[in-house]
């Protein structure tokens, strides 16, 4: 019996990532007479794919997270069953998640990488990588803890059908905030509507897109979670209010530039100032293992469960067709998180 696995071929130093930066191998299945003591064969059911791997593809030493290596498989937050066990605190059939598990279709890992799912009504396997993810949490911490939102306030939300952004929208308006929010096409756009966002704008069409947010939010911004950056960070400066927040999650239109020449200079970051904004960049991975996360799971699956909460995926079947997967989310293909399906 053969795994599939997917390895780092090459460093994505510029511009786009291709399909020929990947390999697909076949390689021997491990067996359970391969394990040493306290370790575990998963076989994992959905792998997560998320914007943050574009720079552990760039082959960086400067970074919040570690690059891959060359050669080695692609590793990321993944879930699935434990097959073979010599863990006292696992068994087989056991559900797991890995928060750096390898892309591969079964592999042997320490006992302490991967940890039970925990258990909740309505909650499938699939959803530890969709509304229960990595991206959901950071919706969480970025809007309830970062944003300390107060009933009525107006919050912006970019790349709003996203991962991060449609958790965004739907928590911000449970908090009672006014909530506008934009995507890239009017499909998102009627998507983003039906999460509950107040108003919802195409930023590809709406021409000028200072002059959009003005006309459509003339009461100015108190939140802005920023996922894109660059020119619409720019602009969203120029119609913050006193004391807002701007919690930055994401910076996806400068992810592959060719060189730091090409990087967008923020023009109006004086407002910082004389608003008395809050700006605040977060790395989640550095909360996993806070307190923020038990309350995050306890609270979105209460609420996703209760139907109050929609969750959308982008899923891509069989682990071999992962790297297209990752330049689809690259390129704003995806519609919903991005999953793969072993």
């Amino acid at each position: 019996m053969a795994v599939t696995r997917v390895l780092l071929k090459d460093y994505v130093t510029g511009g786009d990532a291709q399909l020929s930066d990947f390999v697909v191998e076949q390689v021997p299945a491990p067996t359970k007479d391969q394990l040493k003591d306290n370790q575990v064969l998963v076989r994992p059911q959905y792998f997560s794919v998320d914007p943050y791997q574009r720079g552990r593809l760039s082959g960086v030493t400067d970074s919040y997270v570690a690059s891959y290596a060359k050669g080695q498989p692609i590793t990321n937050f993944l879930v699935g069953r434990v097959v073979a066990s010599t863990s006292p605190a696992f068994k087989e059939g056991d559900l797991v998640v890995a928060n750096d598990g390898p892309w591969a279709t079964e592999y042997i890992a320490d006992a302490d990488s991967v940890y039970k799912a925990p258990e909740h009504a309505g909650i499938e396997p699939r959803d530890y990588v969709g509304v229960l993810s990595m991206p959901s949490y950071t919706a969480y911490y970025g809007t309830m803890v970062l944003g300390d939102p107060k009933p009525g306030e107006t919050i912006l939300v970019s790349s709003a059908s996203g991962a991060v952004g449609q958790m965004v929208v739907q928590l911000a308006k449970a908090a009672g905030l006014h909530v506008v929010a934009f995507a890239g096409s009017d499909a998102k756009v009627e998507h983003v509507k039906q999460l509950g966002a107040d108003v919802a704008f195409n930023y590809k069409t709406c021409g000028d897109f200072g002059a959009a947010i003005k006309k459509l939010i003339p009461q100015g911004i108190d939140i802005y979670y920023d996922n894109v950056g660059g020119p619409y960070l720019d602009a969203v400066l120029a119609h913050v209010n006193d004391h807002a927040r701007i919690i930055i999650c994401g910076a996806i239109t400068q992810y592959n530039l060719k060189s730091p020449a090409d990087a967008y200079a923020i023009k109006n970051i004086t407002n910082v100032l004389v608003r008395k904004v809050r700006m605040q960049g977060f790395i989640i991975l550095d909360l996993m293992d806070s307190p923020y996360h038990a309350q995050f799971v306890d609270h979105v699956a209460n609420l996703y469960h209760q139907g109050k909460i929609k969750y959308r995926t982008c899923e891509t079947e069989g682990l071999e067709n992962a790297p297209q997967a990752v330049l689809d989310l690259f390129a704003g293909k995806n519609f919903g998180k991005s999953i793969v399906k072993a």
